[in-house]
């Protein structure tokens, strides 16, 4: 298992090294623009993208079929995708909640309970957006499960533009968290879980 990890971590410094400064260019338009969420939530779609990208490479060099080979199962190369997924999923969203809370702080616009609805947005984002493709990708192969792709750019565009207009509300409303948001958060790490299995199931049954 961790020879998986530590393959999928060096096909990632070769082939997805542009991702990260393109991560990293979104964060620093997050903190200037304050009217569109998609810069902030953006970085979580395309890291999302990472494991289909490491998938797409395993197919064309054929490493799907070594990888009968060797003494792994199949619910540990998928579980491979997912963790290493989920690690660059968790220092994205780091880094953005460092650069959020330090706009707000320079604005004078630092609000605990506005940062903290913001990251649990983030979170639900991170988890929908890595968990709607994977699935699909397992069971059809990359070619035919890219259309699951597209699906995720629109969930991603819908929740930016759902989020903006929660924050242009929280300007003159008072922000309530009540327990919807914990149990919505609860709820996006449940997909991503049950996503995991899904790809499990059906990498399983598929053919090689």
């Amino acid at each position: 298992m961790k020879g998986l990890i530590l393959k999928d971590w060096y096909m990632m410094k070769k082939y997805c090294r542009y991702y990260f400064f393109v991560c990293i260019g979104f964060i620093l338009l997050s903190l200037i623009s304050s009217s569109n969420m998609f810069f902030v939530f953006y970085p979580c779609l395309l890291c999302g993208m990472i494991p289909v990208n490491l998938l797409g490479y395993d197919e064309r060099s054929r490493w799907t079929e070594y990888v009968g080979t060797l003494p792994y199962t199949k619910a540990q190369i998928v579980s491979a995708k997912y963790l290493i997924g989920l690690l660059t999923q968790v220092a994205v969203l780091i880094l953005i909640c460092i650069a959020q809370a330090v706009k707000m702080g320079i604005e004078g616009t630092f609000v605990f309970k506005e940062f903290l609805l913001l990251m649990m947005l983030l979170l639900i984002m991170a988890s929908v957006s890595s968990s709607l493709t994977l699935p699909f990708i397992f069971k059809y192969g990359v070619e035919k499960g890219r259309g699951a792709y597209y699906v995720m750019i629109g969930v991603v565009c819908a929740g930016s533009l759902i989020a903006t207009t929660i924050f242009k509300e929280s300007i003159q409303n008072e922000i309530q968290l009540n327990a919807v948001w914990p149990i919505a958060c609860l709820v996006g790490i449940g997909i991503y879980v049950l996503s995991w299995y899904l790809s499990i199931v059906f990498y399983k049954k598929r053919e090689q």
